[in-house]
């Protein structure tokens, strides 16, 4: 039996799949290929919107072509694990721009970021002038992407368990 996201129907999810594919998508077209009219495919984009479903729309760029072909995950284990030196550390971990995920995750490490940069220099540099300069950084380990299989932001609306 397909469980479904609370309330959702088929409609909302083939809109929130579409909206992911094409965020620039029309309405009429969005209407044209889920058999709706413009009105209604509107004001369930609206509802999704203020629902909280959709969260924003955004250009994805090409790392590669301005300049960050260097993809790194990076391993962090903190030294103490209080609650302030968490707080203190996502806040720090934040403004950081070659961070462009961070993740607090369970096992042997604490976060796991996900790093892009120029080269092994400009890594290097991240690591040594910025990364270890936080306070209570124990462990770091670095794992560098030799090729990327697959690089998504589209989630599985029509697959939810």
């Amino acid at each position: 039996m397909e469980k479904k996201s609370e309330g959702l129907d088929a409609a909302d999810r083939a809109i929130l799949q579409l909206l992911q594919e094409d965020a620039f998508m029309t309405t009429k077209e969005m209407g044209a290929r889920l058999n709706l009219t413009t009105t209604p495919v509107f004001e369930r984009v609206k509802r999704l919107e203020r629902e909280g479903y959709v969260t924003g729309y955004t250009a994805l760029l090409n790392r590669r072509k301005i300049g960050l072909p260097m993809l790194v995950f990076c391993d962090v284990a903190l030294k103490e694990h209080n609650r302030d030196f968490l707080l203190r550390f996502e806040e720090a971990v934040v403004g950081l721009p070659e961070v462009i995920e961070c993740h607090h995750i369970t096992g042997e490490y604490d976060y796991m970021l996900k790093v892009v940069v120029r080269d092994m220099d400009d890594y290097q540099h991240f690591i040594k002038e910025k990364l270890a300069a936080l306070e209570n950084i124990g462990r770091v380990q670095s794992h560098f992407v030799m090729t990327e299989v697959k690089n998504t932001t589209v989630l599985p609306v029509d697959n939810t368990l």
